[in-house]
């Protein structure tokens, strides 16, 4: 028994620092070189200052190399894990480098596009993040109800996080305060709650310190994350009750972004 809980300590200190350190490296390396150059990068955040968006890229990266990795977890959770967050990463990069100038925000006014023929980054975003959640809500769980509740639970979180991404902070302050209870759980819900605490502890000074952002991609990969926590560490009641409270969040998403922003 000692052994056994030693092994799970170890599992989430492991993927904690992990991703603390995968994450600063990235973020240095994304510093250095950015991807398409710097000033793809560069946004005006709510004060008008110039920020990066570097902290998004590498909390993605260093969210999915960490928690893909840990040591003890089955190998359809590796797949899950590494499908779900580089998918939320994925496609919340690309809504932050094609979407930047685009002032349409929220679920409605990107169907209302799509309705009239205009797929927007943020529909790309959506869907994207909305069927990669339920992909590996269908590797984690094998009933049919329970597949949709994962997928909902894994994108909904996605988007809790993204929501919350309103003021410096913010969103990483969630993802630590989110993550922390996951800890306590057995089995891989451990060392998924630790990936995404370690990589948002590794930028959120920078974060405050109104150096660099999150981004679409940070907080989506983040929040992907903790959704899988969720998942593989709840069954069908759990999954849901956090179902359809981040349904409520999300239907109510101005709100929570305003309370956010006034924390």
């Amino acid at each position: 028994m000692v052994g056994m809980a030693g092994g799970r300590v170890w599992g989430r200190i492991s993927a904690l620092l992990g991703a603390a350190g995968t994450t600063r490296a990235a973020y240095g390396a994304f510093r250095s070189r950015p991807p398409g150059g710097a000033a793809r990068w560069e946004r005006k955040n709510y004060a008008g200052r110039t920020v990066n968006l570097h902290a998004g890229l590498a909390t993605a990266t260093g969210t999915a190399l960490a928690a893909a990795t840990a040591p003890g977890l089955p190998g359809r959770v590796r797949g899950a894990t590494a499908l779900a967050v580089l998918a939320a990463g994925g496609c919340g990069a690309y809504d932050d480098a094609v979407g930047a100038g685009d002032p349409r925000r929220g679920f409605r006014a990107h169907l209302s596009a799509l309705r009239h023929g205009e797929v927007t980054s943020g529909a790309v975003k959506l869907f994207g993040i909305g069927a990669a959640g339920l992909a590996a809500g269908a590797l984690l769980k094998e009933r049919p109800a329970d597949k949709l509740l994962a997928g909902v639970v894994i994108a909904g979180s996605a988007h809790l996080v993204n929501l919350l991404d309103v003021r410096p902070g913010r969103a990483a302050g969630a993802v630590l305060v989110l993550g922390a209870p996951g800890l306590l759980r057995g089995g891989p819900a451990g060392p998924l709650s630790a990936a995404p605490m370690g990589a948002a502890a590794a930028v959120v000074g920078d974060d405050l310190g109104e150096r660099t952002m999150l981004g679409d991609a940070g907080a989506h990969a983040l929040g992907a994350a903790l959704g899988l926590a969720i998942v593989t560490g709840n069954g069908r009641r759990g999954l849901a009750v956090h179902a359809a409270g981040l349904i409520a969040a999300a239907a109510a998403g101005d709100h929570v972004s305003r309370a956010a922003a006034a924390v």
